[in-house]
């Protein structure tokens, strides 16, 4: 990664932090985050420049699509909780799916387990 590329990546996480109500600490961690992982940054990278997924990256098998479904489900449950920010906010669903991946890359049981597990109520027979 160069500096031209972690400049604009850094000037882009300061937007979405900004958009998504996340102060200047949780924008330092991520942005720290994201420069440790090459799979994630040059994702990061490559929806900056194209606006879409590259979905090459993968993390115990699911990349930022499966990553954003499953928060779109996952947030449908958490509506009941007062999670509109989730859904009234796509910068911020964006951010935190970049963020769950991060996290994901250091403890992929846990979130492959939540992904698998923790989903919205909104099909028959689920329970």
């Amino acid at each position: 990664m160069s500096d031209e590329e972690k400049r604009r990546a850094y000037e882009w996480a300061k937007v979405l932090c900004k958009q998504a109500g996340e102060n200047e600490a949780f924008l330092e961690r991520f942005f720290a985050m994201l420069t440790a992982s090459e799979g994630v940054f040059q994702e990061f990278v490559y929806y900056l420049e194209h606006q879409n997924f590259l979905s090459q990256y993968k993390v115990a098998g699911y990349d930022l699509i499966d990553i954003m479904v499953w928060q779109m489900d996952h947030f449908k449950a958490q509506l009941d909780r007062d999670r509109r920010d989730m859904k009234e906010n796509g910068d911020k669903m964006l951010l935190m799916a970049f963020h769950t991946m991060l996290l994901m890359e250091q403890d992929p049981e846990y979130y492959v387990n939540l992904m698998q597990t923790e989903t919205g109520t909104d099909y028959v027979d689920k329970y």
